[in-house]
């Protein structure tokens, strides 16, 4: 437990204290979360099975999908069962697990992302060199350098957070834990840690954006020398990424470039990143994109086809 920590756990003060209010946004997130494991997951297991889905680029968005899965599980559940609750507490322990879960995912799929931007930029502005850079130690690589960058900044977040004094008030306004909401609890005086925080959190979203919307601008630029079909495929992939870039980016500087403090539209912010961004992901990758729904379409023609054997068998 934190250092001169008398506190065990928080109270979440939620969205709404309206009983009509908690149970409608019970419904609402609860079909968001279910349509949010369905795609993803139906992503992922179509990249697996299909034999047309092979490159990096599949891989990658594989590994996203399951990401999102994972991170919309460790969040979001809760959330849906605390709002059937009328005293919302977390403890100290589930905080700060729910705090590094939070940091580590997204520092992943932050790395994911950048590493799709690579992808893209070698198959289109390199492509006699594609295949023999992009190969699969290469995408293997790529996964464990985000595993690895996401558990570092996650660490860096939960070191800060647990060595604060809280003594009281315990009560977060707010559906969850995060550094912010955290730091405006401590008994001691957080501004320079707030700056600190600023540096890691807000500073990498804004360098990393910044390096995003410049490499796909590049990649951009290139397609002037590609045939009509070739720009246009292009084209519909990248602005696939670039509006999946700025789903994540736009929330996460808008959160962490700033001092310590607290606003009425975090909450809304918040859920826009931990539960609707992980449900938006899988149409903005597929709606586009012919051979994933072409592959999906198999599988799910596959899968029917044989229940229909099993039961008339």
């Amino acid at each position: 437990m934190g250092q001169n920590n008398s506190v065990t756990e928080f109270i979440l003060l939620g969205f709404t204290q309206d009983p009509a209010g908690q149970k409608a946004l019970f419904v609402i997130f609860l079909l968001i979360y279910i349509v949010t494991m369905v795609g993803n997951l139906l992503i992922v297991v179509t990249v697996i099975v299909s034999p047309y889905l092979y490159s990096p680029m599949y891989f990658f968005l594989a590994s996203l999908s399951f990401m999102d899965a994972v991170y919309s599980t460790a969040i979001t559940p809760k959330l849906i069962v605390d709002l059937l609750r009328d005293m919302k507490t977390i403890s100290f322990t589930a905080c700060i697990s729910q705090l590094f879960i939070e940091h580590l995912f997204g520092g992943v799929d932050i790395v994911i992302l950048v590493a799709m931007a690579y992808d893209r930029y070698m198959a289109i502005c390199k492509p006699l060199h594609y295949l023999i850079v992009m190969n699969r130690r290469v995408c293997i690589l790529f996964l464990v350098m985000a595993w690895a960058g996401g558990f570092v900044h996650a660490l860096i977040q939960v070191l800060t957070v647990y060595k604060l004094p809280f003594c009281g008030p315990n009560i977060i306004d707010h559906f969850g834990c995060d550094i912010y909401p955290l730091l405006l609890l401590a008994c001691t005086d957080t501004y320079f840690i707030g700056l600190s925080v600023i540096g890691n959190n807000g500073a990498m979203c804004i360098v990393i954006f910044i390096l995003l919307l410049l490499s796909y601008g590049i990649i951009l630029r290139s397609l002037k020398t590609h045939s009509q079909e070739g720009r246009r495929k292009a084209l519909f992939t990248c602005s696939s990424h670039i509006t999946v870039v700025f789903l994540y980016f736009v929330p996460c500087i808008f959160m962490y470039v700033r001092p310590v403090s607290s606003f009425p539209v975090d909450k809304a912010i918040t859920v826009f990143c931990t539960v609707i961004t992980p449900m938006l992901n899988p149409l903005i990758y597929t709606l586009r994109n012919s051979e994933m729904k072409n592959s999906m379409e198999k599988l799910l023609q596959n899968v029917l086809s044989t229940i229909r054997i099993r039961l008339s068998s």
